[in-house]
């Protein structure tokens, strides 16, 4: 029994995916302006000292003049803000486009490659989002803009499809487990590729970035945190591949490029915790397992074949 597409909807999730670019694009511009004109990025030092009073109590020691980085918010500094809400309102559009295009056809939303790269991008926003919230990294979202601006506009240009049904082997519910957990690990590996990228580019002179040590502790905890989700998403891979084709491997190229990025973030995770890899050779293999889950994620779908070619990608 064809599925009927609820065309209302989908032209609803057509027009949120473009409002979720330009909010995006303004976003990005926001931090652009707090990053370029912006106040330089705070010291990580150890805090003043206390001196010995005359009289045996403590003194605040040499603490030194109020200066620009004391002064009261600029403008780059309301750019930046304001950039965060707009960051917010195209997250809200971006789930909006998502949660349409999954109502207007009755399955999960991301059953080729138009609608993964749109989900894609949510989480990767959504990562840099709630880290922060606890950490102090608004920087990195002039670079997360790029990457989902950039990544949706391809989406949009050269991938979308029309709402529809998708091949009998994608109407299952490990589409919503072993899809979806790959969706979240790409989301924080991102974070974390954007910031070891910055790594290599940041140099040793003060500036508006944070130091390095502080970039490398911001890509090796978004990747901690997204290792054990992608372990998730290939290990029910193979369940779902044992559901629908009776075995667990099969050296498909898309299994193949899944375990090799996943052999590359181990690779990283493991040189960091027992060899005590630090600073420009762990981010090295950082970036490198980072270009293995691109290509996994994009490259295998566009350029080579196999069980997993329902991608869907629109000819030309």
């Amino acid at each position: 029994m064809p599925v009927e597409v609820d065309t209302g909807l989908a032209t609803l999730s057509d027009q949120l995916v473009l409002a979720t670019v330009l909010l995006y694009v303004f976003a990005m511009v926001g931090y652009a302006l707090e990053l370029g004109f912006g106040r330089a990025a705070a010291s990580t030092a150890a805090p003043a000292r206390e001196l010995a009073s005359v009289g045996g109590g403590t003194a605040v020691a040499d603490a030194p003049p109020p200066g620009p980085a004391a002064a009261a918010p600029g403008w780059p500094d309301r750019a930046g803000t304001v950039a965060l809400w707009l960051s917010w309102l195209g997250w809200a559009a971006n789930l909006g486009c998502i949660l349409t295009r999954g109502l207007a056809v009755g399955r999960w939303p991301w059953g080729n490659m138009y609608e993964f790269v749109v989900a894609m991008a949510f989480a990767a926003m959504t990562a840099f989002l709630l880290m922060q919230l606890r950490y102090p990294v608004r920087f990195l979202g002039a670079f997360v803009s790029v990457a989902t601006t950039l990544g949706m506009g391809f989406a949009v240009r050269y991938l979308h499809v029309q709402a529809g049904p998708v091949v009998p082997a994608l109407n299952s519910y490990w589409v919503g487990i072993h899809v979806s957990a790959a969706i979240i690990a790409s989301g924080l590996f991102i974070l974390g590729g954007v910031s070891g990228i910055l790594y290599l580019f940041r140099g040793e002179r003060p500036g508006r970035l944070p130091s390095r040590v502080e970039l490398e502790r911001i890509a090796h905890r978004a990747t901690v945190i997204g290792f054990p989700i992608w372990t998730f998403a290939v290990i029910a891979g193979a369940m779902w591949a044992d559901k629908a084709w009776g075995r667990y491997w099969g050296w498909d190229p898309k299994e193949v490029w899944a375990f090799i990025t996943w052999i590359a973030y181990a690779a990283y995770l493991h040189a960091r915790a027992t060899a005590g890899w630090r600073g420009r050779a762990a981010v090295i293999v950082q970036i490198v397992a980072f270009g293995c889950l691109l290509f996994n994620l994009i490259g295998v779908n566009m350029f080579l074949g196999g069980l997993h070619s329902y991608a869907d990608v629109p000819p030309g």
